[in-house]
């Protein structure tokens, strides 16, 4: 159905650009874009080391080239491990987005699923994301519920 790959050094800009779609979506926010240049050799880097515990997986944009129509993004974190994971590793979900005028289209559950095998393949027992209430259908189909969260946060 789609072509799923991950993503490159060069879908860098492309990736800041659907991430940030995804902020202004859920956030609402229309916060400044000046952060992407400073975020961009971060991410270039990050994108280049194909074995670290960082993948993002992208879906070309079918009328746009050189664009990107949808995108995941997920880390694997090390946590000492517990029960249902004994071995500690944490999958976590982050910048799911899809273009505009590319959605409802099923890019977004590709990637979806793309990482979800990247995570079972890294030895992840677990994963984590945060749902806007558009997408929580797209997660519980997949099989994610609900839990309560205690998370609590300070900016530095």
């Amino acid at each position: 159905m789609t072509l799923v790959r991950r993503a490159v050094p060069e879908d860098a800009e492309e990736l800041l650009r659907l991430r940030q779609v995804m902020i202004d979506s859920v956030f609402a926010s229309g916060d400044s874009t000046d952060w992407h240049a400073e975020s961009l050799p971060t991410v270039r880097g990050r994108l280049a080391s194909a074995d670290g515990d960082f993948a993002a997986f992208v879906v070309d944009h079918p009328e746009r080239p050189g664009a990107l129509a949808a995108l995941v993004v997920g880390t694997i974190e090390y946590r000492i491990g517990r029960a249902n994971n004994p071995h500690g590793m944490v999958g976590h979900v982050f910048s799911v987005a899809t273009d505009p005028d590319a959605r409802r289209r099923g890019y977004a559950r590709a990637c979806m699923e793309t990482l979800l095998d990247w995570f079972r393949a890294k030895g992840a027992a677990q994963v984590d994301l945060n749902a806007s209430a558009d997408a929580e259908p797209l997660y519980a189909s997949l099989g994610f519920v609900r839990k309560p969260d205690p998370s609590m946060r300070l900016q530095l």
